[in-house]
């Protein structure tokens, strides 16, 4: 249908058919992520980042397309997930500054709010690489400017947009030679694509309609852009397995995924004044993926680093860094192979949403004279794991595991739920660790909460014995840090997918042994498998073994176990709980 401008209304309604056509297509672009890491989660980062825009727009949603491109940004903004989620962000940051002033947009002021959100994402990537999001966009809006001079219909133009957009993406395989290599289009250009359907699907009131070619006059395409798209999805359909098992997770050469803050106005008073393309040339120099955006009192920073001692070193010069998140991604990408590509569900974006909520509230902080000095917040899987958390004195228990993580609105709300003038939280997952961070980063002066990044169960036992009611804040962190590096994790499940790693075979359906993310062995018999294991786990000195059974663990197999322990390692004493955590036969875990 033809439209002359769009308002906040219709604003409101394409982003939230862009959310959705994302939401329904997260694990392909999940399965297409190979760049700049492969670790599989483009998708759910900007299905998250797009989810949380659009359940603030939703809620505040006026018929000013300026005033929703704002909430929508700021929406965006709180949280945004990854790489591709703060780029996501960036991209509608421009826009939303663009939109402000205006209360609806003709094909000419949405052209240039496209382009002004490509400079914004642009600026706020050290080193920009083609053949990404940031080319697909580029491109889309480059066109736009360009076709908004011949039309004055905002649907027209739309259709455009996303044919140059397809276009542009079916072109990244020539542009980034590792999407050559693996057969595959740009994970996050492939994303906004999916968000370009939603709008054009809104503006034209179809499903599914088929975008025409560009028009005469525009540059072409190496190929027409469906056949190039076909081309590379038969190829991905034609592998085996994931894009990310085609390559090698020592090819991973910047492993340490950076984000954090840098406060301006805390730190040293001698604080050295801010020189962005100073500190952007420095974090360069064993880093990539670099994003800084930064204003008078905070700088947010992004970086992919073989150094991270140095980059926090580099950042403190200039303020004080708060919410930290460090993540090994060679861990990252382990963890994805081991796992066969098994994604978290994702949230379902059209829920229906109180009037008066809101999706994210500081909760009510009670007195201090009323508050306890310490309170535990913990992810956990299986009733009986729980009944330990309580035990070790967890005020909160969340459930949370490998196929089902909980939100940063539920940490926030569990927060709320507990009168403490200090929280801790045990993630105890290592999807889970940023979620935590995010509720950590949006009550920020409101509550105090430390975050303990434990990337399993037996981390999370482990920090949380390590706690001492009577101890400082700064002694029992700590401490609690401590304790997760002494603790070694193995578990025990089943194989999803014939593979080889690491020259040890693998066969679908046969039990595999997991020690720190990473397969040691597999075994058509549970307990083969189990022994295996914990022989590659147990080195002299060990004194603990601690055995989670789970939902599915057999008695015959924990009492062989238990004996075989007893006979093999006669110093090491062992203790065995009924954990009842689903897919995971056994939970082990080693300590000194």
């Amino acid at each position: 249908m033809s439209k002359r401008s769009i308002d906040g209304t219709d604003f409101t309604a394409m982003v939230l058919a862009g959310a959705e056509k994302l939401q329904q297509h997260a694990e392909h672009v999940n399965s297409l992520n190979v760049f700049p890491v492969p670790d599989g989660d483009t998708g759910t980062n900007m299905n998250l980042t797009m989810t949380a825009g659009a359940n603030e727009l939703k809620k505040n949603n006026t018929g000013s397309v300026g005033q929703c491109a704002g909430v929508l940004s700021k929406g965006l903004l709180m949280g945004a997930r990854g790489n591709s989620g703060v780029i996501l962000s960036q991209l509608f940051r421009g826009l939303g500054r663009y939109a402000a002033q205006y209360d609806e947009l003709n094909t000419q002021q949405f052209a240039a709010a496209l382009q002004t959100g490509v400079d914004t994402a642009y600026k706020a990537v050290v080193k920009p690489v083609e053949g990404t999001i940031l080319t697909v966009a580029k491109e889309a809006a480059r066109h736009a400017v360009y076709y908004a001079r011949r039309t004055t219909d905002v649907t027209e133009l739309m259709t455009e947009v996303l044919a140059r957009a397809k276009e542009a993406l079916a072109n990244t395989p020539e542009l980034l030679p590792v999407l050559k290599q693996v057969g595959v289009v740009d994970s996050g250009g492939q994303g906004l694509v999916y968000i370009y359907e939603g709008f054009h699907q809104y503006l034209t009131g179809s499903a599914g309609t088929a975008v025409p070619a560009p028009v005469q006059g525009q540059a072409p395409a190496a190929a027409p852009p469906a056949a190039v798209l076909t081309k590379h999805e038969n190829v991905l359909s034609s592998v085996q397995s994931s894009a990310q098992s085609q390559l090698s997770t020592e090819d991973i050469e910047f492993l340490y995924d950076m984000e954090f803050f840098i406060n301006r106005l805390l730190g040293s008073p001698a604080k050295a004044d801010f020189d962005e393309e100073s500190f952007r040339k420095a974090l360069s120099v064993n880093g990539d993926s670099i994003i800084v955006i930064s204003d008078d009192e905070t700088i947010k920073v992004h970086v992919h680093s073989k150094t991270p001692g140095e980059v926090l070193n580099l950042a403190l010069q200039y303020g004080e860094i708060t919410q930290i998140h460090i993540l090994n991604m060679r861990e990252q990408h382990r963890d994805l192979l081991t796992a066969g590509m098994d994604i978290a569900p994702m949230p379902e974006l059209f829920a229906d949403i109180p009037q008066e909520a809101s999706s994210v509230q500081a909760p009510a902080v009670p007195p201090a004279d009323d508050m306890a000095q310490y309170g535990f917040i913990a992810v956990s899987s299986g009733e009986g794991i729980s009944d330990i958390f309580r035990s070790l004195g967890v005020d909160a228990i969340l459930s949370g595991g490998q196929t089902m993580n909980p939100s940063t609105e539920d940490f926030v709300n569990a927060i709320s739920s507990i009168s403490a003038k200090h929280i801790y939280i045990l993630p105890n997952n290592s999807n889970i660790v940023l979620a935590a961070q995010q509720a950590k980063e949006l009550l920020e002066g409101e509550r105090e909460i430390t975050v303990i990044p434990s990337k399993s169960i037996p981390q999370g036992i482990a920090a949380a014995f390590a706690f001492q009611e009577e101890d400082a804040v700064d002694a029992n962190t700590s401490n609690m840090l401590e304790a997760i590096t002494q603790v070694k994790s193995g578990q025990i499940t089943n194989a999803v997918r014939d593979t080889v790693i690491e020259e040890l075979e693998i066969k679908s359906g046969q039990y595999i042994g997991i020690a720190n993310s990473k397969i040691v062995s597999a075994a058509d018999d549970l307990l083969a498998a189990s022994q295996a294991l914990l022989v590659s786990m147990l080195e002299n000195g060990d004194e603990i073994v601690t055995v989670l059974t789970g939902a599915e663990s057999e008695d015959n197999v924990t009492e062989a176990l238990e004996n075989w322990l007893a006979e093999a390692y006669p110093q090491v004493e062992v203790e065995i709980h009924k954990g009842g955590q689903p897919l995971y036969y056994y939970l082990f875990s080693v300590e000194p």
